[in-house]
């Protein structure tokens, strides 16, 4: 979705993630040539550019405040279905998943998620898990393949920093040292 007028998009790391090219489509029909500006591994968060101005956005939230029960109403083409609009509750915060492609070849754990029973569905991946004013409160990252109606997003107040980055022109980067650990036992 996009949170900023002159063509700043907000979506998930695994939607952009090894593409070539990218083609945004607007409600309106116009289409623009996408350019990965960042991606955030931490968060299954990126940010795609396009070259344009005066675009319509969505009103940014805050999850903050979030409460189990209140309305979440989930944007996204589920399937191809476009403009797919579904409503539920958030089912919960807080919430930790181990998410992987289709494939079952990669996982990552993803922390601190919005759990909803807003039908989120292949291809809701990137699109916005708003409140009942219409403002963003997540975007919409995976679902559970082994129940119905458990989906997850990822806070609005977690991508804020990392939509300001690009914003502000940084690249969107984590810190990492390459340091990992081993058990020591007896043996060792």
């Amino acid at each position: 979705f996009i949170y900023d007028a002159d063509g700043w998009i907000l979506t998930n790391r695994h939607v952009v993630e090894g593409s070539d090219q990218l083609l945004v489509v607007l409600n309106d029909g116009r289409e623009f040539a996408g350019e990965i500006y960042g991606i955030d591994t931490l968060t299954d968060l990126a940010i795609v550019k396009i070259d344009a101005t005066d675009l319509p956005t969505a009103p940014i939230g805050t999850s903050a405040d979030l409460e189990s029960g209140q309305l979440a109403i989930a944007i996204g083409n589920p399937l191809g279905y476009e403009n797919t609009v579904t409503t539920g509750v958030v089912s919960g915060l807080g919430r930790q998943i181990q998410a992987s492609d289709a494939t079952q070849s990669s996982a990552e754990t993803l922390n601190n998620l919005i759990q909803t029973d807003a039908a989120i569905n292949p291809g809701n991946s990137g699109g916005p898990l708003l409140n009942s004013a219409g403002q963003v409160i997540g975007v919409n990252t995976a679902v559970s393949t082994e129940a119905q109606g458990v989906g997850f997003a990822i806070p609005i107040d977690v991508a804020k920093p990392i939509m300001q980055q690009a914003l502000d022109g940084l690249a969107l980067e984590r810190p990492w040292i390459g340091v990992y650990y081993i058990a020591i036992d007896p043996a060792l």
